[in-house]
């Protein structure tokens, strides 16, 4: 065997060792970022302004979500709401203080007590900045006043309703951990994010603010 033969024989051709290396940085330059949610939890005593509960804890995306967002992105007319309204509810399985985890196959509240419209939803930047102009973070806020939500509360979640009615529930009848992608979601309210956390109870002295901060 020749020197030549054994270095060809050894190591790969220029034109190969190019073609690999743009593949692998096609595929990171192509990477999907994922989407995800951040919660930020705030109570407080309604006469005194003491602060009862203060936290932040990131969520998942639900399945139906990405239904949800080819949906608009087919029809921005149909559905007719996009995310609209949290909801609230006491119906988290597992341990009072240690909930079993959120599962993105989760399609609604398993015990769902409020629901509410936004007070306000704001684009933000990457550094947390508010801006006027659209951007791929979101910031959805809801507030409970004294007398609402009360409760032992242990889940939420972002909805996308049917009715623009709070009082109005059109609950999906599939109940976690069975999920048939197959189930045609259009009359039904579609929960876009879902989070379980260790148990708190709202008195209806209190008043509980919801940021829900949707990175897309």
């Amino acid at each position: 065997m020749s020197i030549k033969q054994m270095f060809f024989d050894r190591f790969p051709r220029a034109r190969e060792a190019v073609k690999m290396g743009f593949h692998l940085f096609h595929e990171e330059k192509q990477a999907p970022r994922p989407s995800h949610g951040r919660i930020i939890f705030h109570m407080e005593d309604a006469e005194t302004g003491e602060v009862l509960e203060h936290w932040e804890k990131d969520n998942i995306i639900t399945l139906d979500a990405g239904i949800h967002s080819a949906r608009l992105f087919k029809d921005p007319t149909e559905p007719q709401h996009g995310i609209y309204m949290l909801a609230v509810g006491t119906g988290a399985t597992g341990a009072l203080l240690s909930p079993d985890a959120p599962d993105e196959k989760q399609r609604r509240l398993n015990n769902e007590i409020a629901r509410k419209t936004f007070s306000s939803t704001t684009f933000r930047d990457s550094s947390g900045v508010a801006v006027a102009y659209p951007t791929n973070i979101v910031d959805y806020s809801c507030t409970f006043g004294q007398g609402e939500a009360v409760g032992p509360l242990n889940e939420m979640g972002l909805i996308a309703p049917i009715s623009s009615n709070a009082a109005i529930q059109n609950l999906n009848p599939q109940a976690y951990p069975a999920y048939d992608p197959t189930l045609d979601i259009t009359p039904y309210d579609v929960q876009i994010n879902y989070l379980t956390f260790s148990v708190i109870s709202k008195p209806s002295t209190a008043i509980l603010t919801i940021t829900w901060r949707l990175t897309h």
